[in-house]
């Protein structure tokens, strides 16, 4: 059977971040396009469960052996889109400010996107993703939940938001870099290029940008040579292994602490200067090394926003 009389991955309109196609060149590669690229392919609500549902529909396919995950446009992802959780006077999804914080309510909102994420891993299809870029908090989920990551030398990965209102919940980090270096990252928030990202072992492979594609084409070329069965059963005694060392125990503590660090005084402090003087502010000062007030010091700065807030609430 020629490729062009393949059934379409998906229909064209089943899904509204991404695209499911088959590679142009290849018909045992699948292909998820992050397609929000004016947000950088910020993660929105209903993106995390678009990449399971798409991952599922390329397993299901008899003719794909492996699934690349790409961002169309500048960047792979750029991390959930905050501005519209935490600019906007809306309540984050899971409703907490305006009553008793349910940390559990919390938990299962965070861990259904944990989950979509996961599906990258638990995918019986080897899973690749080709970062030029940005693949920053949340996107650095989404990319080290794959099989392998091949980056860009002059893309970014990290995760800013361990400085404040967030934290990785996949928790891939330290089964990857050892524990020093993840300690490294998610003690600073500091982001590391491709190069660097490869030297440590956080990812598989860095190269030029303009020689990216070609270098994913080719590993995933490779693989789609395989036996579907063989590149499961392979897949599935590695993630075996890195199972029994705790993965999934760890992601239950992490998603539960992502949920404490929107809720703590620290995270509200964040939240009241979003709103207060823009997302883009609020930022700048999380990413800036500038301390970050915690505690008492939180509370009273939280107070002098709402303040502030409720005063150019009347003025507008």
């Amino acid at each position: 059977m020629n490729q062009t009389d393949l059934p379409p991955l998906a229909a064209s309109d089943e899904f509204r971040t991404l695209r499911l196609v088959r590679d142009r060149g290849h018909a045992r590669i699948a292909r998820i396009v992050l397609a929000r690229p004016a947000r950088l392919n910020a993660i929105s609500q209903v993106m995390p469960g678009e990449i399971r549902r798409a991952v599922a529909a390329a397993n299901t396919d008899e003719h794909t052996r492996v699934i690349v995950l790409e961002g169309e446009g500048p960047a792979f992802c750029a991390g959930y889109d905050l501005g519209l959780f935490g600019e906007a006077q809306d309540d984050h999804p899971c409703k907490q400010e305006k009553t008793p914080w349910d940390p559990m309510l919390d938990y299962r909102f965070m861990r259904q996107c944990t989950d979509d994420f996961m599906s990258l891993w638990h995918s019986a299809k080897p899973t690749i993703a080709q970062v030029q870029g940005y693949a920053i908090a949340g996107g650095s989920d989404i990319a080290l939940c794959c099989d392998q990551v091949v980056m860009a030398d002059n893309a970014k990965i990290g995760y800013m938001p361990v400085r404040v209102w967030g934290r990785p919940t996949t928790a891939h980090w330290t089964y990857r870099l050892g524990p020093e270096r993840a300690k490294r990252l998610l003690l600073t928030g500091e982001l590391i290029d491709g190069r660097t990202a490869a030297d440590w072992g956080l990812v598989s492979e860095s190269v030029p940008a303009d020689a990216l594609a070609a270098a994913v084409n080719r590993l995933a070329r490779r693989m789609a040579g395989v036996p579907a069965g063989m590149l499961a059963m392979q897949k599935m005694v590695v993630n075996e292994a890195v199972e029994r060392q705790g993965l999934l125990s760890s992601q239950t503590l992490a998603t539960l602490f992502d949920g404490i660090t929107r809720h703590n005084p620290e995270g509200l402090w964040f939240r009241r200067q979003a709103q207060a003087h823009g997302f883009k502010a609020a930022v700048d000062w999380r990413d800036s090394g500038r301390e970050i007030p915690d505690g008492d010091d939180a509370r009273e700065a939280i107070a002098r926003l709402e303040a502030l807030i409720a005063e150019q609430q009347t003025r507008d």
